[in-house]
C-alpha cells in the first residue's frame, strides 16, 4: 500500500528558507552575534543575520520548519539583545548556499 499523499505529518521536517526583517533598536547591541548563537543552538540552520541601513537586521534561515519556527519566536519574545519593535517574515523554498549560520 502506498504511503498518504498528505504531507502535514512532514511539515516539522520541511525544508524552508525563513526570512525575517526585524526591527527596532536592533544594531550595535551584538543582535546579529546572538542570533548566530541561537541559529546554532537550535541545530541544522544554515544562514545569516545582517545590519541594513535603515536600522533593521534581516535574518535568513534555511532548515526544518520546526526549527526555523523555533528562531522565528526567539526573535519575538524580547529575549534578545537591544529592544525588537517587531517583525515580519517571509517563508519560500530553501535556494542553498550556505555552509553555517553566519554574520555579514
Amino acid at each position: 500500500m502506498n504511503a498518504p499523499t498528505s504531507h502535514s505529518a512532514d511539515a516539522p521536517q520541511q525544508s524552508v528558507r525563513l526570512t525575517a526583517w526585524v526591527r527596532g533598536h536592533v544594531q550595535g547591541v551584538g543582535f546579529r552575534w546572538y542570533t548566530r548563537a541561537r541559529a546554532l543552538a537550535i541545530g541544522e540552520l544554515r544562514g545569516f543575520a545582517r545590519n541594513h541601513r535603515d536600522g533593521r537586521v534581516e535574518v535568513v534561515a534555511e532548515g526544518p520548519r520546526e526549527r526555523c519556527d523555533r528562531l522565528l519566536e526567539w526573535l519575538r519574545t524580547g529575549d534578545t539583545p537591544g529592544m525588537v519593535e517587531g517583525v515580519t517574515e517571509i517563508w519560500d523554498t530553501p535556494r542553498g548556499g550556505y555552509g553555517d549560520f553566519s554574520i555579514r
